[in-house]
């Protein structure tokens, strides 16, 4: 009899988790799936939901069991790297929400990890997956932006009312999401970075993490380019509704971040310099200015995959109404489940792989030490690929 063909995932932490389960459950070289979670109530509504037999609320039992080939980690941030490394040390491929951890001795734990194992690292960054990214991508290449000349991201989010291991978390740790697109579009790595620190955690928001900041921002230079790139972060104290993303300028068009998170991109296009302009007499070069509504691009997804990128419904198995599901982060969900399956079919690196997951995790970690220091530049540790 020949073995089933596809690999065996196990999806660990079903707050964030489902929203991957039923893309897991869909993929045709996904053969099998299993659920962790330490929440009795919640692992056994989420596996009844999807019909997921295979259940644990111990990570080493899951771990120790050799039915399963990779494992979907999304813990709280705080575990991340100890997980990560008990996944790749028990020789299972892993797949990991953002950030990669919280220091730059653990960046290097994963890393050293994945290369010892042999097994495939992925850091499941959603802002270079979704249609927002890609639509920006196909812009620079088709050389519409021309050269990029700078970079802003920004994260702005209230953490009042999370759990407990939020309290106090430095938000240029959670960097990521506002730093990534750059180093994807410009293909390289930071050199080092300046950052400051703005307001005052008040002393019930302090937690366990030395931050006295509820908001930081930082300038990062880029290795091999001209380019600066901006970020801005918030988790507590700052006024304003939930917003993830990033401008991108170039020198012959650009593409902004819409102000409430949810509309169009907004597009300008430089035109041909007048001499004077006619209806005014000033001078200098106008821009022209389009909403753009991103198109989803299924292109390169499996069939089975392709209406993940949009809003979707779900029929649980155990009988109950249909549900209703976003299709968040930008659509990026099933996008980022078929590079990490493809790279274990393929025998292949993925395209966030250990040591770029560390590239990208890094500068946060610097940007806070230098808030602390009080604006020192920090230079940022380099991680070598050594892809194979």
């Amino acid at each position: 009899m020949s073995e089933p063909s596809g690999i065996s995932v196990a999806v660990v932490g079903l707050g964030f988790g489902e929203d991957f389960l039923p893309v897991y459950l869909a993929h045709p070289q996904v053969r099998e799936v299993a659920v962790v979670d330490t929440d009795e109530r919640r692992l056994t509504t989420v596996a009844d939901r999807f019909g997921v037999e295979a259940r644990y609320t111990d990570v080493a039992e899951m771990l120790a069991d050799d039915r399963w080939d990779a494992v979907h980690v999304l813990v709280p941030v705080p575990l991340h790297a100890d997980v990560a490394v008990a996944v790749l040390e028990a020789g299972k491929h892993c797949a990991c929400a953002v950030p990669m951890a919280l220091e730059l001795d653990d960046l290097t734990r994963v890393v050293e990890a994945e290369r010892a194992s042999g097994k495939r690292y992925m850091m499941m960054e959603t802002t270079v997956y979704g249609r927002e990214y890609r639509y920006v991508r196909d812009q620079l290449d088709s050389g519409r932006l021309g050269t990029v000349t700078g970079y802003r991201g920004f994260h702005h989010q209230n953490l009042d009312g999370y759990p407990e291991y939020w309290r106090g978390y430095p938000p240029m740790k959670y960097s990521t999401h506002a730093l990534a697109p750059l180093l994807a579009l410009t293909g390289t790595t930071v050199e080092s970075v300046v950052a400051h620190g703005s307001g005052t955690l008040t002393e019930d928001r302090r937690g366990r993490f030395d931050n006295p900041f509820p908001a930081e921002k930082g300038l990062f230079t880029l290795r091999g380019s001209d380019v600066l790139g901006e970020v801005e972060m918030s988790f507590f104290q700052v006024a304003r509704p939930y917003i993830e993303g990033y401008d991108v300028h170039g020198d012959r068009a650009s593409v902004e971040w819409p102000a409430d998170h949810e509309g169009p991109l907004v597009v300008h296009d430089l035109l041909p310099l007048e001499e004077v302009q006619p209806e005014t007499g000033l001078r200098g070069r106008r821009a022209r200015t389009d909403l753009v509504v991103p198109p989803d691009d299924v292109s390169d997804l499996p069939r089975e995959l392709a209406r993940f990128v949009a809003d979707f419904e779900v029929v649980p198995a155990d009988g109950g109404p249909a549900l209703h599901r976003e299709a968040a982060h930008g659509g990026s969900h099933p996008h980022l489940v078929h590079e990490f399956v493809s790279a274990i079919v393929e025998d292949r690196p993925t395209a966030i792989d250990a040591p770029t997951a560390a590239a990208w995790t890094a500068p946060g970690i610097c940007a806070h030490e230098s808030a602390l220091a009080g604006g020192a530049r920090v230079e940022v540790p380099q991680f070598p690929t050594g892809r194979s």
